[in-house]
């Protein structure tokens, strides 16, 4: 059992998957993978991860899909949504879906890594 918090990434490019994979291996994460968001809730309940990071336009269900489902259970792991829409109502609708942050692509891989760190945080600060 590790003690390396589970980071399940969900993207439908695989070069974005792969790189955030190699990225958050290297700064501790344990991270998962999902292209799409059935996989992705597959992978919520198998797995249980502590953080998922949801692209928005995704196909088979999109992250909208996603993030309503998750926020819809009474235990869900934080979610930052992390997409190319920019809009301040993209932002509005992902932090009423429950969305601990909003990053904005394209992004750099260490402020995402800063920001994950802050929303895993909030957990320990209320503990």
């Amino acid at each position: 059992m590790s003690d390396r918090p589970k980071i399940l990434i969900v993207d439908d490019e695989p070069d974005v998957l792969l790189t955030l994979r190699m990225i958050f291996e290297a700064e501790g994460f344990d991270p998962l993978l999902a292209a799409d968001g059935e996989t992705a809730l597959r992978r919520v309940d198998e797995e249980l991860p502590d953080l998922v990071v949801l692209d928005i336009m995704m196909p088979v269900l999109d992250g909208w899909f996603v993030l309503a489902e998750l926020g819809g259970r009474p235990t869900h792991p934080h979610v930052v949504v992390c997409s190319a829409k920019s809009g301040d109502e993209d932002r509005a609708r992902a932090r009423e879906l429950g969305a601990a942050e909003y990053v904005t692509k394209p992004f750099e891989p260490d402020d995402l890594v800063t920001i994950m760190r802050e929303v895993l945080a909030r957990d320990r600060a209320h503990v």
